[in-house]
């Protein structure tokens, strides 16, 4: 049953427009952080095996953790983790400032520092995807999950655009002083102003230990052919996006000029597309059936793949990126909402937790094949087999009756 049907309008919408704008504020520090590392390494290094390492730095401890952060997402006060693990990516950005300022900028520490920041996401991921429904009335998580992802969307488009022109002015360790005071700012409208009832198991006495309820949790995947379907299609779709994920811009600075310009704009195309498709997911709402919207967005970013390894011109490029855009919320939104009102409260931490694993240590073991291939073979030649690819797979979840069944509405 989901109590936030019967409060008044205002109460969830001021709740959910208070969340919003804290891990929007939390957000665009972090984006600020994340362009600057990933485009200071790509320019000072060129190499496919260092963006392979910076990836798997910031993947394995979420990976690691997704698991235990699961459990504690279903038996602690959903918020309190979210301000944690905002605060422990607020001081480990803090303490790595101030060492650039000291003149130990060696590139093992933003290693170290992706693997501290994905700590805190392990933490936050299962913690958000859990709370959301306890704020928002089920008819209105699509719509809400939707314009979430616009304002994902407006953050990736302006925070690229901010990092390149704080990192032709100034050094790094400006960027990431302002990281900590955009987090230190979310915590407080977190802390302060946000009032959400702890959910009923957070408040009972826990009579099982983490490992049970872990275990419990697994049982409850493997119990739900829904779910096992579900998550095969994404481990194997994550591995497949490794490429179009994080070799892009190795790509562009390879075949197009090895310009921030250039790094930028396609970011700046991809989060335009990403607004316009969060815009469309919030008001269509998708197909009734939302395994086929997911369906058609995997069917788009195969064919978007596929096409950014064979566009002959950078604008083409940008295009295709923009499209890839526009699909991503119409997967994302869709198979969170899924989720969000398929599965019983008490496991919905656990579940997001295992769907954190999956997506966390898919995109590594991606990147462990295709990133060491990207130094030998053309980074082209890799899209355009990932794409065909994940065509098929989308062929195939589009005619699979168990998850087709379960996308039909709730009634």
């Amino acid at each position: 049953m989901n109590t936030v049907s019967n409060l008044p309008k205002e109460n969830w919408v001021k709740n959910i427009i208070l969340f919003l704008s804290s891990q929007t504020i939390s957000l665009f520090g972090s984006s600020l952080v994340q362009y600057a590392i990933m485009w200071y390494i790509t320019l000072t290094t060129e190499s496919g095996l260092m963006m392979t390492l910076y990836i798997i730095c910031g993947f394995i401890p979420t990976f690691i953790l997704s698991p235990v952060a699961g459990v504690w997402a279903d038996r602690y006060n959903r918020k309190i983790l979210i301000l944690l693990a905002d605060g422990l990516i607020a001081f480990s950005t803090l303490i790595l400032a101030i060492l650039f300022l000291m003149g130990f900028d060696a590139i093992w520490l933003l290693f170290v520092m992706a693997a501290i920041r994905a700590i805190g996401t392990g933490i936050q991921t299962p913690a958000v995807g859990a709370i959301l429904p306890q704020i928002v009335p089920k008819d209105k998580l699509t719509k809400v999950n939707g314009i979430n992802g616009s304002i994902q969307a407006v953050i990736m488009f302006v925070s690229p655009m901010v990092s390149a022109a704080l990192l032709a002015m100034t050094s790094l360790e400006i960027i990431f002083f302002i990281d900590v005071i955009t987090a230190i700012i979310a915590i407080v409208t977190l802390l302060a102003f946000l009032k959400i009832e702890v959910h009923k198991k957070a408040t009972e006495a826990q009579a099982t230990s983490y490992l049970n309820d872990f275990k419990q949790g697994l049982q409850y995947v493997g119990n739900h052919a829904f779910l096992k379907k579900f998550f095969l299609f994404f481990a194997i779709f994550f591995v497949l996006m490794a490429p179009a994920a994080f070799l892009t811009p190795l790509q562009v600075t390879r075949s197009f000029g090895a310009d921030v310009w250039r790094l930028t704009a396609i970011e700046i195309a991809f989060s335009i597309g990403m607004m316009a498709g969060g815009g469309i997911i919030a008001s269509w709402g998708g197909y009734p059936n939302k395994i086929k919207t997911i369906t058609l967005a995997s069917l788009i970013m195969g064919v978007c793949t596929l096409a950014l390894g064979i566009a002959p011109a950078f604008w083409m490029y940008l295009a295709f990126m923009a499209l890839f855009g526009v699909a991503l919320p119409l997967f994302n939104t869709p198979s969170t909402v899924l989720l969000q009102e398929k599965i019983e409260e008490d496991y919905l931490g656990r579940v997001f937790g295992v769907m954190g694993m999956i997506s966390t240590s898919m995109m590594p073991i991606g990147m462990l094949i295709f990133g060491p291939i990207a130094d030998i073979i053309q980074i082209e030649w890799l899209l355009i087999g990932t794409g065909v690819m994940i065509i098929v797979l989308a062929i195939f979840m589009g005619r699979n009756k168990i998850l087709i069944e379960a996308g039909k509405p709730v009634n």
